[in-house]
């Protein structure tokens, strides 16, 4: 079982049909593309004078959401290490100056319980560092580390009961009971 996280939220569309003279630049399949199709943040040699005051505006919002996009997928990469199902996805956008830019991205966490309880924490705990590690976590995410820190606890308290029966199910004898101190 995988889940995703990460922002997914896109800009509005810049209309550059009328200006741009680039061929048609498109999208891997599904919209989406690698973290190697980086845009450069400097337009094509002549491209800068043909975009007006809203087109470099619209152009400098989507650098920023670029980088924006392209850290946070690449903190929640960091933080997942072996869980993660590959590398980040893009949902890309063209901007003003011909180039597609990231305007929201995912990455593919696994989030399978382990086979013991305490394999099942540590997943847990990676999961939800995974899923809080950018700056500003997506709801997205926060429903993630909300699953994650479920997992964890259902985890501990299978682990609980484990330890409890070890003991007869006698509540008397697990570790840390109350003594009788009349006996």
């Amino acid at each position: 079982m995988s889940v995703t996280i990460g922002p997914a939220t896109a800009l509005p569309t810049v209309n550059t049909a009328a200006r741009s003279t680039r061929p048609a630049i498109e999208p891997p399949s599904g919209g989406k593309a690698d973290e190697d199709t980086a845009p450069s943040s400097l337009p094509a040699s002549g491209e800068a004078a043909r975009l007006d005051d809203d087109e470099r505006r619209a152009l400098r919002e989507l650098e920023a959401r670029d980088r924006e996009v392209r850290a946070h997928e690449a903190a929640h990469l960091a933080a997942a290490g072996g869980l993660a199902m590959g590398g980040a996805n893009f949902t890309m956008q063209r901007g003003p100056d011909g180039r597609m830019y990231a305007v929201g991205g995912e990455v593919a966490i696994d989030v399978a319980k382990g086979n013991t309880p305490q394999e099942t924490i540590a997943r847990a705990e990676r999961i939800r560092a995974a899923a809080l590690a950018p700056a500003e976590p997506s709801a997205k995410d926060m429903q993630v580390a909300a699953r994650a820190t479920r997992m964890a606890a259902e985890a501990r308290a299978e682990l609980a009961a484990a330890v409890r029966d070890s003991y007869g199910g006698r509540a008397s004898a697990a570790p840390g009971s109350r003594i009788d101190e009349q006996a």
